[in-house]
């Protein structure tokens, strides 16, 4: 991160969501972060559930093994993770979804 950094300095992510925009505009729309902590870094978040991510990760050509799944507050949350390289940025997906109540070990709510 440079503290002299300007808004041109982000213009490769911002060019990218400029694109994405355009060529999906149809698809489901994010939460979306630019920060200049990573200058060319574009991060897509889905927080309605994993449909939306699945959507963006198949319009992108992101294979289904370089998805990454976690969990998070306690194995309540799933998250996906993916990123690919797009127009000169590294763009990143995120998507989280509850964990279902009988899911959970011992179906603890």
């Amino acid at each position: 991160m440079s503290e002299n950094l300007t808004l041109d300095g982000l213009a490769v992510p911002l060019r990218v969501l400029r694109l994405l925009a355009v060529d999906f505009s149809h698809l489901p729309a994010p939460d979306v972060q630019v920060t200049p902590i990573y200058p060319n870094r574009l991060e897509l978040s889905f927080h309605r559930g994993l449909p939306d991510f699945e959507v963006w990760r198949e319009a992108l050509g992101i294979s289904p093994d370089a998805v990454v799944y976690r969990e998070q507050g306690g194995g309540r949350t799933r998250v996906l993770k993916a990123s690919v390289d797009f127009a000169g940025a590294s763009l990143e997906l995120t998507g989280y979804s509850d964990v279902c109540a009988s899911q959970l070990v011992g179906g603890a709510a």
